[in-house]
């Protein structure tokens, strides 16, 4: 067994960029990478490059990830760039490369903050979700086999929700470098591709795979453990949207969006549940 298996984290460190770990491989083939994984490396360079250029008291508010080619098992590399900068705002472009192909791109808008505005406004109405009772959770800051509610109660068994219900999900995010400590905005830009899952998983498994991830944020994550409850799921003629409301210990931060294919020839089906190695 290689020793990477039991290295908490989605990616290694090389002389080339940054070698996959087991964690990072995709439950649709074993040589593809999961969007987790992919988009966490993005934010790293975003943020990176937000600290390069002296800008580190802003807001990640949007955050959206092409991911146009199968992200491989192999030495990756990853880059981001200002694109353009005020007193308010700063917008910049980030890329994934893998042997000098682009393989996922990621725009994203950082702000800053200020006072809330006095005026009364609407809101969606009825109850946010809230995390898992304590009793099912490890202590904070330990890693754990993702958690999921539908039909079916709060469990990490991934057989009980193969079921049509409304999913959501609560997660620890996994560092994206082993050896690094993952920050807030670089958990949640990963763990928003898990919104795929609870918005397209239904009674016969997970049919659709997602070409992108739109992530939009009035604040940061207050710890890196974060949950995501589907909103809508909207589909016709083999095109999926689906929405997810972005939740922490403290309420709602957000939404996250995926637009999907459907992959039925692929299937990903969890009726037999999964080994804990990360996400679709």
């Amino acid at each position: 067994m290689n020793e990477n298996t039991f290295q908490f984290a989605w990616f290694q460190r090389s002389d080339a960029g940054f070698d996959p770990l087991p964690l990072a491989q995709s439950l649709w083939r074993d040589d593809q990478m999961h969007g987790v994984a992919v988009s966490g490396l993005l934010a790293r360079a975003l943020e990176q490059a937000m600290a390069d250029a002296g800008r580190t008291g802003l807001v990640p508010a949007r955050y959206h990830v092409d991911l146009f080619r199968p992200a491989r098992m192999i030495t990756t590399t990853a880059s981001a760039r200002v694109v353009r900068e005020g007193p308010r705002l700063v917008l910049l472009d980030a890329v994934v490369e893998q042997e000098g192909e682009v393989v996922a791109r990621a725009g994203a808008t950082f702000l800053a903050t200020s006072a809330n505005a006095p005026g009364e406004i609407w809101s969606a109405p009825g109850e946010r979700p809230v995390p898992p009772p304590d009793g099912l959770l490890p202590a904070r800051g330990e890693h754990h086999v993702p958690m999921f509610a539908s039909a079916a109660g709060w469990s990490d068994n991934f057989a009980d929700h193969q079921n049509p219900g409304r999913h959501q999900t609560w997660q620890t995010a996994i560092p994206i470098v082993y050896g690094e400590e993952c920050s807030p905005f670089q958990a949640v830009a990963s763990i928003a591709d898990a919104t795929s899952m609870v918005t397209n998983w239904g009674g016969h498994g997970v049919e659709h795979i997602n070409t992108d991830i739109d992530l939009a944020l009035c604040r940061l994550p207050d710890s890196c453990r974060l949950g995501l409850r589907a909103t809508d799921h909207v589909a016709a003629d083999g095109i999926a949207v689906g929405t997810a409301e972005v939740f922490d210990s403290s309420g709602t931060l957000g939404t996250a969006t995926v637009t999907s294919l459907v992959n039925t020839r692929r299937t990903v089906d969890l009726s037999g549940g999964v080994e804990p190695r990360g996400a679709v």
